[in-house]
């Protein structure tokens, strides 16, 4: 699983023009992206993990709020080309990413363990051309996921 979190002022998606998920800040937006063998455990994991990160700024202007202390929200969309592999040749390889109906079941999977979390959350649709809107906060990203190697 990888995930590039951006904290927003506002975030939408749309599908032929027609919005199907919106958020306005403070939230993040979530670009995500299923390997081949994701647990429940780890989608359990990264929902709380998400909702507790502490991102937001405090009155000091420090981070040291999290998404759950200023009651914001999430818009969560699915991006398998989190997964190219762009060593070889000039056009990036897939091999890793999961397969589609796989890869599926575990993002509606993955929203359902952040929606369990209480926070509001607005999803795009999984495989469809998508145009997202994201108006980053700070700007702050993060690259998180389980198959990330970290120092």
């Amino acid at each position: 699983m990888r995930i590039v979190l951006q904290r927003v002022s506002y975030g939408s998606v749309k599908i032929e023009d027609r919005v199907v998920g919106e958020i306005h800040g403070p939230g993040l937006v979530l670009l995500i992206g299923m390997g081949k063998a994701e647990t429940e455990q780890e989608l359990t994991f990264w929902a709380q993990k998400i909702i507790n990160l502490r991102i937001f700024a405090d009155d000091e202007g420090k981070m040291n709020r999290s998404l759950l202390d200023l009651q914001g929200s999430i818009l969560a969309i699915s991006q398998f080309t989190l997964f190219g592999d762009c060593r070889k040749g000039r056009r990036p390889g897939f091999s890793s990413a999961g397969p589609p109906e796989i890869a599926k079941t575990q993002y509606l999977q993955f929203i359902d363990c952040l929606k369990q979390t209480g926070v509001p959350v607005e999803a795009g649709v999984f495989g469809a051309d998508m145009q997202v809107t994201i108006h980053n906060d700070g700007p702050v990203t993060l690259l998180l996921g389980s198959d990330l190697q970290h120092a």
